[in-house]
């Protein structure tokens, strides 16, 4: 009993998220109001175990993040995922402009162990804030140990909507750039109908999309069972295959290269092979499930967060998250046209160092829902924003915070 009613509680939650995020057209996102459940949850009537009760556990998350950046790799094209460097790059400089801008004008403001427990969290998420805590611990600095989870909390709660926010006004220029290459190609076509008919050769359709939107797909099918076979357990064991196959390769490689970013590269080249099928877990139907779970995983950390604890140093964290939110958008705009990204774009992806992955996933399928008024351009704009959004947040979450965390502690 006490595991179906935590369940329904928990998935209460995500559901008031979805809710509101579709009323609010994605301007506030589910994972915003999601957290923000949680947190009044937990400070209320909701048990602090509630997550794991729910069977979210551990073990469940052991699994479930490698496995869901494998199929995100089913989603993604090869050559658009190598072409993100430059997101890499941009979503990098917002971690300088946020350790410049900190550690400069912070200086200024707060005391030296302040500003170090509050940089780690702001460039790199939960990682990064659990990293610092247990450092904090270590030092015997109790009177900032609270410090990096309420600046975590804090900044997540500025960070989706603002990213919502971004990734609206590039959806808006990018469906604007799609209309015009829709009208030039139809005219182009009609042209050519018109010289074709004058010839006495039969015309031409008019195309719908433009060749360079339409997403490349898989040649390769000599893997495909006939249907009666091809089960939900048949995807789901090769998911798994190719998942193990990227951990063990990680581990081969020391951690040199993360093994997150393995899991998307080997589920990208397995989708490309003609191995993994399109959207593999959303046809075996548990992708929801799944990313139900790992969310609901994320936010259980909140339970240690009290009322006391973000009173008490609510002006610092408030005017350093300001700090570094504008570092971000100051290195990632200085950057955006030499790379050729929008502004918004730039900004979008260096924000990600505020929450990754899932979150950055979430809050993009969201803005493409609303977005997009048609199949067609909702995929557009998931083949454009998408691989930015999750490189950039693997480039910093999963890399840089925990480089920075490890050098800050360092020096506390």
């Amino acid at each position: 009993m006490v595991a179906i009613l935590s369940l329904m509680v928990v998935m209460g939650f995500m559901m008031l998220g979805e809710w509101v995020s579709t009323r609010s057209r994605a301007y506030v996102p589910s994972v915003f109001i999601t957290a923000l459940l949680f947190l009044v949850g937990f400070w209320t009537i909701v048990p602090k175990n509630i997550v794991p009760a729910a069977s979210f556990g551990t073990a469940f998350i052991q699994i479930t993040q490698a496995v869901l950046l494998v199929h995100m790799g089913t989603l993604m094209d090869l050559k658009l995922l190598l072409k993100q460097w430059r997101a890499v790059v941009i979503a990098l400089s917002g971690v300088v402009g946020t350790v410049v801008l900190t550690m400069g004008i912070g200086r200024l403001l707060f005391d030296w162990h302040t500003i170090v427990a509050s940089v780690s969290p702001l460039t790199g998420g939960l990682v990064a804030a659990f990293l610092m805590t247990a450092g904090l611990k270590a030092q015997h600095i109790t009177a900032l140990v609270a410090f990096p989870v309420a600046m975590f909390v804090m900044h997540s709660m500025l960070g989706y909507p603002l990213t919502a926010w971004m990734l609206k006004r590039e959806s808006r220029r990018l469906l604007q750039v799609r209309h015009v290459d829709v009208t030039v190609a139809t005219a182009d076509s009609a042209t050519s109908a018109t010289v074709q008919t004058t010839a006495q050769l039969p015309v031409c359709p008019l195309p719908t999309v433009p060749a360079k939107v339409k997403s490349v797909q898989p040649q390769l099918r000599h893997w495909q069972l006939p249907a009666a076979y091809d089960t939900s357990a048949f995807m789901l064991f090769k998911v798994a295959a190719v998942t193990g196959l990227a951990e063990w390769t990680a581990q081969l490689a020391h951690g040199t290269v993360n093994q997150y970013i393995i899991c998307l590269v080997f589920g990208v080249i397995a989708h490309q092979l003609g191995f993994l099928e399109d959207a593999v877990l959303e046809k075996a139907g548990v992708f929801h499930w799944l990313m139900y779970g790992l969310l609901a995983y994320i936010f259980a950390n909140l339970n240690i967060v009290k009322i006391s604890m973000l009173s008490g140093i609510l002006i610092p964290i408030v005017t350093l998250i300001v700090l570094g939110v504008l570092g971000m958008w100051i290195a990632s705009s200085l950057l955006a046209r030499p790379l050729g990204f929008s502004r918004e774009m730039a900004f979008a992806s260096a924000l990600t160092a505020l929450f990754g992955f899932p979150a950055d996933y979430i809050v993009t399928h969201e803005v493409t829902e609303i977005m997009g008024s048609t199949a067609e351009e909702k995929q557009y704009l998931l083949d454009q924003m998408l691989p930015k959004m999750l490189v950039g947040g693997f480039a910093t979450v999963s890399v840089a915070s925990v480089i920075i965390a490890s050098i800050f502690l360092k020096i506390l």
